[in-house]
């Protein structure tokens, strides 16, 4: 394979690396004043990422002495990685003017870009150092993002917690890659495979530990998810959005491949840890969420809860499993994303954020739109039929049962809903309460147009893109097997 086709199996990552550079050169040299041009023209570099997936980006196989993979599974979670950044840039600057005072700085969508040109590599990692350094590369900037308020204590706090903690799951990683590749001779997942199809050492089982730990952090699974909730509330609330979504997807879809082409042969291994991480992140994200008068907090544990049901997808091993896992992390995003949209649109009267879950009392009287769109949220992150984030849940245990995971199943629908009651708790303070202080009324028509959107997408309307949606899951998950 010639060197120019290797380059375009990786435009994506190209477009955004350079964009980023180009766009940093664009913020040094015009400064503040640049802010809106830089903002904007991320995210038309995100588009062109995204345009730029069609062809050998998302079906070229190979790349680079099989350091990077170019397939159909690749390309769909960049579809979803690509489109939470771009949301999380375009919320953003309405945010920071009125809540720092300042208008925002153009670093911002510069680290988002960066950040997604490592998630890129993530999910395209073919080997152990390829997935390392796109693992950094989104980590470092998103111990940036986390602290970008530097004025604000909470989100220096969160910055510096996010990447102390981050640290120490880097160093756990990189062992557990030290010693796969000590055991296995390479750090080629084919190579890794056929190491773990063989007789297996206690040293790559240890490995294999170790870096599902390393890994399970990124995601903020339990029992490495001790940063979730302080670093979402700490940090400005569109980049916990972007927290919240991309960065999710990254780490999962990562995940999922890691399992399946590297480590497959040791399924029966790897899947005990996952279904350990699965059923304490459901039942820990369900039963700690419900003391909390946080909205981000709820919101952070929610995010934990949830990883948790996408890892009962995982769990199945399958190719039924990858699809649900998704299937379930596509729906999610828009899930999430609208829930932060709605905090977003959370000021008091004279502008400042509100984050309180005990000031969404009495919403439905003062904001019903606002109200009705955070209830289709709710309720779809509780996976109440008829609403689009029932058919989620669906999907990963559907796989689980048809993988045998017969117990892991029932405990998991059993354990959902625990985590029921906190979502309803939100719509009763909305519904059913006595009305607190009046939000302020104004919404920008941007992002009242995503609530919109994102509503729709998961209200039982949803169910008309099952066919699209399953047919692209299917031919993503049949690039693993």
């Amino acid at each position: 394979m010639d060197y120019s086709t290797q380059l375009l199996m990786s435009l994506p990552e190209l477009v955004l690396a350079v964009g980023a550079i180009v766009l940093m050169l664009v913020a040094a040299w015009g400064g503040q004043a640049s802010t809106r041009l830089v903002s904007w023209t991320s995210v038309a570099v995100l588009i062109g990422a995204g345009i730029a997936l069609a062809g050998p980006a998302s079906a070229g196989g190979e790349a680079f002495g099989g350091l990077y993979r170019a397939d159909m599974f690749a390309a769909f979670a960049k579809v979803l990685i690509f489109a939470a950044a771009a949301v999380s840039i375009i919320i953003a600057p309405r945010f920071f003017q009125r809540t720092s005072g300042d208008d925002l700085r153009p670093e911002y969508p510069v680290l988002i870009l960066l950040s997604t040109a490592g998630m890129g590599m993530m999910v395209s990692a073919g080997d152990l150092l390829t997935l390392y350094v796109g693992l950094e590369l989104q980590s470092l900037s998103a111990y940036v993002l986390a602290s970008f308020m530097r004025r604000d204590t909470r989100s220096a706090e969160a910055g510096l917690k996010y990447f102390v903690l981050g640290a120490l799951a880097s160093g756990i990683l990189l062992y557990g890659i030290s010693l796969v590749y000590g055991f296995s001779g390479t750090t080629l997942f084919d190579g890794i495979a056929m190491a773990y199809s063989g007789e297996r050492s206690i040293g790559l089982l240890f490995g294999l530990v170790f870096v599902f730990a390393g890994l399970a952090f990124k995601m903020s699974a339990v029992p490495f998810h001790m940063w979730t909730p302080d670093v979402y509330e700490g940090a400005p609330t569109p980049v916990t959005a972007f927290f919240a979504s991309a960065p999710k997807v990254a780490a999962i879809a990562l995940a999922v491949r890691v399992a399946v082409e590297a480590m497959g042969p040791a399924l029966h291994d790897w899947r005990q840890i996952v279904i350990f991480a699965a059923l304490a992140s459901i039942l820990l994200g369900a039963v700690a969420a419900i003391g909390q008068s946080n909205i981000k907090r709820l919101l952070a544990y929610s995010s934990i809860n949830n990883v948790g049901f996408a890892l009962v997808g995982l769990a199945a091993g399958t190719e039924r499993g990858v699809a649900g896992v998704l299937v379930y992390m596509t729906i999610y995003v828009v899930m999430t994303l609208g829930s932060f949209l709605v905090v977003l649109q959370m000021r008091g009267p004279d502008g400042e954020p509100v984050e309180s879950i005990a000031s969404l009392s009495g919403m439905s009287r003062t904001r019903p739109g606002l109200a009705l769109a955070l209830a289709i949220f709710m309720f779809s992150l509780a996976g109440i039929p008829p609403l689009f984030g029932f058919y989620a849940k669906f999907a990963v245990f559907e796989a689980a049962v048809a993988a045998g995971l017969f117990p892991l199943a029932v405990v998991g629908i059993a354990a959902s809903t625990i985590g029921a009651y906190y979502y309803l708790k939100i719509v009763k303070t909305m519904y059913f309460d006595d009305p607190a202080p009046t939000f302020e009324g104004r919404t920008d028509p941007v992002e009242g147009g995503l609530i919109v959107l994102s509503a729709l997408f998961v209200s039982p309307l949803g169910y008309a893109l099952i066919p699209v949606l399953g047919a692209w899951t299917t031919l993503a998950a049949k690039a693993l097997f």
